[in-house]
């Protein structure tokens, strides 16, 4: 395996040369992992993601990244994240499920057992996050304790359920798949039981912060196949299955999809995206354990301020942010008017949240963590 790894990477770089010429889970036969075609990485990717495809740096070209400055060759930046995932199996013998999380190692802690899949996260991704929302319950993205023994499980022995359950009129608590970045992936629709995508509630990536200032998606990220390339799972379900984009291995929509989003290819289960609801998984196909309409076990968010009430009238301007001195601004404006939130974590474990309406005043507020006891967050 390791010498296909060899003879596959020298075939990306030689077709990365050649002006870019271009070139699918269960727990019996896990899918290999497939090389994207040698494109271009948005200009958004982190560290991570380059870290993970650091050998495509032999390809001529540049890409800048606006997050932190990055210079990095491309070519092959594509391919090499895929590559490097699938060495990382083959070396450390580590699960097929794993491997499809590994272009992002850089942020997340894996480990797997026998069993079960954990991947650690802060639940922040490498993207704007906020830009563009409309209906707002003034909540804001905080970096999550998603660590340790409060990690996401992915069972590595999925198994069909005889009675699956439909996020139509379930799972409406807490999330019900985990993209490869580490973001959690709740129902299409919101606490409500209405289409959050269609309520104007989700940011450009389709993802907005619940009631713990969590940042989480509700459509399908089919962005992270720039990082992972087309023919790889974006996300797993917590039932185990894997999430795919909107085309199958032969580059084609499927028409032939259940009422969870799936289908079974060569005796393995797998979701795929759509463009319309239920957007990803829509459901549990596979075997889970639900309590309190959510699926057990999942991680607990750590909210840090009450729960906030729809803004009406506000849309979300920009966001940015700086990791390192945890520093975070929000912007929106109100019939024109602009406003803020600007927050800060402090070294005492405090935070410091300031708030300036249109007249420009000012007014601040320190919280501190509070863990949740309630079972897993709400929208």
């Amino acid at each position: 395996m390791r010498y296909a790894v060899v003879l596959s990477l020298a075939a990306t770089l030689l077709g990365g040369f050649a002006a870019h010429a271009h070139p699918g889970h269960d727990h019996d036969s896990p899918d290999p992992v497939r090389t994207p075609n040698p494109v271009v990485a948005p200009t958004f990717a982190g560290p991570g993601a380059f870290a993970a495809g650091g050998l495509a740096v032999l390809a001529g070209g540049v890409l800048v990244s606006r997050r932190k400055g990055f210079v990095v060759p491309v070519g092959v930046v594509a391919g090499a994240a895929s590559l490097t995932a699938l060495a990382a199996a083959d070396d450390q013998k580590v699960p097929a499920a794993q491997a499809h999380f590994e272009p992002f190692r850089g942020t997340l802690e894996l480990r797997a057992d026998g069993d079960t899949l954990f991947v650690g996260s802060n639940g922040f991704p490498d993207h704007p996050m906020m830009i563009g929302i409309k209906a707002w319950q003034q909540q804001v993205p905080l970096p999550q304790p998603y660590t340790g023994k409060n990690a996401w499980q992915i069972p590595l022995k999925p198994r069909l359920a005889d009675k699956p359950i439909s996020g139509k009129t379930s799972l409406y608590r807490g999330a019900i798949a985990l993209a490869v970045n580490g973001v959690p992936i709740f129902n299409a629709l919101n606490n409500r039981g209405e289409d959050a995508y269609l309520a104007g509630e989700l940011d450009e990536y389709g993802g907005h912060c619940g009631r713990g200032d969590d940042y989480h998606y509700h459509v399908a990220p089919v962005h992270l196949e720039k990082t992972v390339g087309k023919g790889n799972p974006i996300a797993y379900a917590l039932d185990g299955y894997p999430l795919y984009g909107y085309t199958d291995a032969a580059g084609k929509e499927p028409t032939d999809l259940d009422e969870f989003n799936g289908r079974t290819e060569n005796g393995r289960y797998r979701y795929y995206s759509t463009k319309a609801y239920p957007y990803i998984n829509g459901g549990m196909r596979g075997v889970v354990t639900v309590r309190g309409d959510g699926i057990e076990p999942q991680p607990r968010d750590a909210p840090v301020r009450p729960a906030g009430r729809p803004l009406r009238g506000a849309t979300i301007t920009d966001f940015t942010r700086d990791d390192d001195k945890k520093a975070y601004t929000l912007k929106y404006e109100i019939r024109g008017q602009p406003l803020s939130i600007r927050y800060t974590i402090r070294p005492d474990g405090t935070y410091a949240f300031v708030s300036t309406d249109a007249a420009g005043k000012e007014t601040t507020e320190t919280y501190r963590r509070r863990d949740r006891k309630d079972g897993p967050p709400k929208k």
